[in-house]
């Protein structure tokens, strides 16, 4: 009996780890350019961590993590309950209570990359270990943390990111889910509305309506969408600071051209967010569209037992991205194919086949090296099997001269290139990371 991959899970392989490797590259660029730096939190953490952050009564927290019992080495010793991150916005929130990263100068902007873990039903575009990239704002109000601007930079970055990837028929939908002083209210109408009706919806909404009503809108079952179509919108409660924040939001966007539309249902999973919340989707995944999302969570440090420090952030599904990448053609933009094939011709060409191969490489050639005891024909099928166009022939004649054959074939014709010249000659430029931001 053969060992597999665990359900849930699967290797990435080359080349598919090429394109994960430019969206990753790319999105630190992206990144660098609005001042965000990198964080690196550990995989796992203390089980209180996400029930107070993300939530009790979420369904992340009560069905999906991966939870176990930490069993104490001595007698003496506590034993403790860990849990692989589910999400990474409580433990960056953790490691800025933790480090006082708000005695650090203006606003923390941190970014992050890696997996995740969520105990869900494998399909699609959805995994048990997934992979994120997302980025945090954090700090005290006197940085600017509470700013709607905040929250509009934010999205024109996203935008600048998709438009980086080349991603097209995106939508932005964005909604306020209002703030602790708006809720009071509508929780209150929510209830009255549900009292009639959640008898005949899902048991986890049933279970939601005492716990947290607001996580009703997250239900997926078809049957109870029309149900969920005749409940009160939180838009109609909020109070005149959450109005006037999130029409500033609106009003910045359309400054800074970016299109958005508004989905007063859009309250996403997590309890920790406030205000703002926004998901960008895309056509081409069908009906688990959303490839981002994120938004305001101005009293998780509080709920963790830090100090008061708003933040707004966002996670990049990577997998659902890379799957919207490979679904168009903005994936050949990220193409790190070889792009050069050395063919040494001949007894004794290994080594000075080498030496060509390390100066191209020097000078950003992506190059595949071949071996003298191919015959000449071997070196053009092998070149061809790997994709690559140009092959460099370097025999005793070429040593000698300082000039090497290419053979190109796609249209079959070969030249004589000077050494100098070569890496010009045979160098393809990437488009994927050049592209401008708009």
């Amino acid at each position: 009996m053969t060992i597999k991959a665990v359900r849930g899970t699967r290797d990435l392989l080359p080349p598919e780890t090429e394109l994960w490797n430019r969206v990753e590259q790319t999105a630190r660029e992206v990144f660098a350019l609005y001042s965000f730096s990198e964080i690196r939190t550990p995989i796992f953490e203390d089980t209180q961590l996400f029930a107070r952050g993300v939530g009790e009564s979420t369904d992340v927290v009560t069905k999906e993590m991966y939870t176990w019992d930490d069993k104490a080495r001595a007698q003496s010793e506590k034993g403790q309950s860990l849990t692989l991150r589910p999400e990474n916005t409580a433990g960056v929130m953790r490691a800025y209570i933790e480090h006082k990263l708000w005695d650090r100068p203006g606003l923390q902007k941190l970014y992050y990359i890696g997996p995740q873990f969520r105990r869900e039903r494998p399909a699609k575009g959805r995994f048990r270990q997934f992979y994120q990239i997302g980025a945090e704002v954090i700090g005290p109000p006197s940085a600017g943390s509470e700013s709607p601007a905040r929250d509009a930079e934010v999205l024109e970055m996203l935008v600048t990111l998709l438009k980086r990837f080349g991603i097209k028929d995106w939508t932005l939908v964005i909604n306020s889910v209002g703030s602790p002083s708006s809720r009071p209210a509508y929780n209150e109408a929510l209830q009255k509305a549900l009292s009639g009706v959640v008898d005949r919806m899902c048991s986890d909404c049933q279970r939601r309506a005492v716990t947290n009503p607001l996580r009703v809108f997250d239900c997926k079952v078809p049957e109870d969408q029309p149900i969920i179509e005749t409940l009160p919108r939180i838009s109609g409660f909020l109070n005149e600071v959450d109005r006037k924040h999130f029409e500033e939001v609106q009003n910045i966007l359309r400054a800074t051209g970016v299109p958005f539309v508004i989905n007063d249902r859009l309250v996403r999973g997590l309890d920790y967010y406030t205000r703002t919340a926004f998901e960008f989707t895309q056509g081409s995944l069908g009906a688990q569209n959303a490839i981002l999302g994120g938004g305001r969570y101005d009293g998780l440090s509080e709920a963790l037992g830090g100090p008061r420090a708003p933040g707004i952030g966002f996670a990049i599904g990577e997998d659902r991205f890379v799957m919207a990448l490979a679904a168009g053609q903005e994936r050949a933009n990220f193409d790190s194919a070889p792009q050069a094939y050395i063919a040494p011709l001949g007894e004794g060409m290994n080594v000075p086949a080498a030496k060509l191969a390390q100066e191209l490489r020097a000078a950003g050639v992506r190059v595949e090296l071949g071996d003298e005891s191919f015959r000449l024909k071997k070196s053009f099928e092998t070149a061809e099997k790997l994709g690559i166009t140009k092959v460099v022939i370097v025999g005793e004649s070429e040593v000698a001269s300082d000039q090497f054959a290419v053979k190109d074939l796609q249209n079959g014709e070969q030249e004589k290139v000077e050494r100098r010249r070569l890496a010009d000659r045979v160098h393809i430029p990437q488009q994927g990371a050049d592209r401008g931001a708009s």
